[in-house]
Formats: structure tokens, C-alpha cells, sequence
């Protein structure tokens, strides 16, 4: 459970579209329910996104809330807050923020980047500890990358099969992380049926999620590539999100419907 949240909050922003248009604006807003093998209701998770300043510079703020509901909560009770400042033009990442609850496992997490010098500050503020750590040139927290990739990435031109490779500074770790393009899909979903992207998130190294993991992602075909879908195959069940309700949106969002 608690992976999946932390995936999708930074998963459920993913829009893949040219760098001529943005596919998100200043009031975008997704709610998400999640479920245990379809059916047992396990929890909502939402992600919104509002223009405002950070240091004098005009920032794109996201912030990303995952919680534990119905009898799940009661056997492991997760709270999670994730947020990310990232700059409205160049689209990279000032401050990333991890306040988690996860069955009694906290972290509270302030990073704040330096692009000029490649380095991100770490402050761990449950232990009270400051560590500078270098970082990859134009790096991308786990939330930033995936509006950033939103606007940097042609979707007419995917084939199947294509690798999409960014790079990601997380807690106090870099990462690579890989997307691969799987093809067209049409799903039912709240809303009706949906013409989509699907894709198979990976990250490529480190503790914190394993490349073999079955995640599979389902975007909307439009201008908005909207988030619909997360899998997550369990040796035992699935866990999987699905949009349940949006607001927000830059562009129309387009429903199939059946003559």
C-alpha cells in the first residue's frame, strides 16, 4: 500500500506532450481511489497545482496527499505529503518536501536544490541534520520530473517499446528512472471510455522501489494526458488507483462514446 502511494503521487502528474504546449495549468487538481485487488477500497490520494512565488522567483507549487481508508487504515494507517516548488519556465525543481506517516514510519524531508552549483541540501527534520549532497545537471525530484517530462516529450512520436530516461534526487539518493512505452489502450473508467498511453514506470537503481516490480500506467490520449489508471501486480492481488474526479484541466478532456 504505502508504495503504491508513493508512487502514484509522483506517477499521478504524468502528461507526455510536445514542448510547444503545456499540457497543465495554475488549478489542475486530480482525486484518486485506490483498491486492493479491485475491490477492497484501500485509500484516496490527490494532487493539485497552483502558481505562487518561492524566493521572489514564480514557482509552480504541487502537492501531493495519500491516505489509508476503510478497514486498511485499521492494520496499517498511512498519511502522506509530498510537495514540490519548481520553476515555471525552465520547469526544474527549487524545493521538495516528504512529510510521511506510514505505519508509524515518519520522515519529514526538506530538500532545496542549487542548479548553479549541482548540489541539493538535505534537511532531515525529524533527526535535525543538514547534509549537502551533489546532484546530476537539471535534476528532478519525483514529483517535478513528471511535469517536466509532460512538457518535453512528443507522444506522436512513441513507438512501442521506446525508453524514456530522466534523472531524480530522492531523500538523500540519485536515481535513474526509465518509462516505457507499451502502446494504445481503450479503458472503461468513471468517466466512460478513454482512449490512453500506457506505459511501465521503472526506477533503475537503489532501495527505495525495485525495477522488477509489475507497475503498469495508464494516461489519456488528449492534450491533457491525464493520469486514469496505476497498477501494481502483488505476488498476491494487485493494488490499483483510478481517477475518480478532476478538475482544472488545461484542455478537453476527451470520452469515447459508443454509437
Amino acid at each position: 500500500m504505502k508504495k503504491l502511494l508513493l508512487i502514484l503521487i509522483a506517477i499521478a502528474s504524468i502528461n507526455l506532450t510536445s514542448a510547444q504546449e503545456t499540457a497543465f495549468q495554475d488549478g489542475e487538481w486530480f482525486k484518486f481511489k485506490m483498491s486492493y485487488s479491485n475491490f477492497l477500497k484501500a485509500g484516496n490520494a490527490t494532487l493539485s497545482v497552483n502558481k505562487t512565488k518561492l524566493d521572489g522567483k514564480p514557482v509552480f507549487h504541487v502537492v501531493g496527499k495519500g491516505w489509508t481508508t476503510g478497514m486498511i487504515k485499521w492494520f496499517f494507517k498511512v498519511t502522506d505529503r509530498y510537495e514540490s516548488y519548481f520553476d515555471t519556465e525552465k520547469l526544474i525543481p527549487y524545493r521538495f518536501i516528504r512529510n510521511i506517516d506510514e505505519g508509524g514510519h515518519k520522515k519529514n524531508i526538506e530538500i532545496n536544490f542549487d542548479h548553479n552549483a549541482n548540489t541539493a541540501l538535505v534537511h532531515n527534520k525529524k533527526h535535525n541534520t543538514k547534509k549537502t549532497i551533489t546532484t546530476k545537471p537539471n535534476v528532478q525530484d519525483m514529483v517535478s520530473m513528471y511535469y517536466y517530462l509532460r512538457n518535453n516529450i512528443d507522444a506522436s512520436t512513441l513507438k512501442i517499446g521506446d525508453e524514456i530516461k530522466t534523472d531524480m534526487f530522492f531523500d538523500e539518493e540519485n536515481y535513474g528512472f526509465k518509462l516505457k512505452y507499451l502502446g494504445e489502450e481503450i479503458i472503461k473508467t468513471e468517466f466512460g471510455k478513454v482512449a490512453t498511453l500506457k506505459f511501465r514506470p521503472y526506477v533503475m537503481a537503489g532501495r527505495v522501489f525495485k525495477e522488477e516490480e509489475s507497475l503498469t500506467l495508464w494516461v489519456s490520449k488528449d492534450k491533457n494526458k491525464v493520469p486514469l489508471r496505476i497498477k501494481a501486480d502483488l505476488a498476491v492481488g494487485s493494488l490499483r488507483a483510478d481517477l475518480e474526479a478532476f478538475k482544472g484541466l488545461k484542455h478537453p478532456f476527451k470520452i469515447i462514446f459508443d454509437n
